[in-house]
């Protein structure tokens, strides 16, 4: 099928550069990333990812006051000696497994 319709989106320069230069190393420019996208999008009817909240917010350690910051590194602690962690090496297992990368 031709390609002769244009879409024009805003994006965040830096978003784009990222996105890009990760296309870029893939071999895929971004006008077939977005058709892939959008061929998803109707072979899916919705989105092709699950769009949600998170069930808890990331803690932005910058915006914390010392005590803050204190209160979560004692819950770190915390959950260290009750066993609640895993070694780095399960945790990046886990993430590519999730993400099948």
């Amino acid at each position: 099928m031709a390609k002769s319709a244009n879409l024009y989106a805003r994006i965040e320069p830096e978003v784009k550069k990222q996105a890009e230069s990760i296309l870029s190393a893939l071999g895929i420019s971004a006008s077939n990333a977005i058709n892939m996208f959008y061929k998803q999008i109707i072979m899916r009817r919705g989105l092709p990812f699950d769009v949600k909240l998170p069930a808890t917010k990331p803690v932005d350690v910058s915006t914390l006051t010392e005590e803050e910051f204190h209160a979560e590194l004692e819950k770190g602690y915390a959950d260290m000696k009750a066993g609640r962690v895993k070694d780095a090496k399960q945790a990046f297992a886990d993430i590519r497994k999730e993400y099948n990368l």
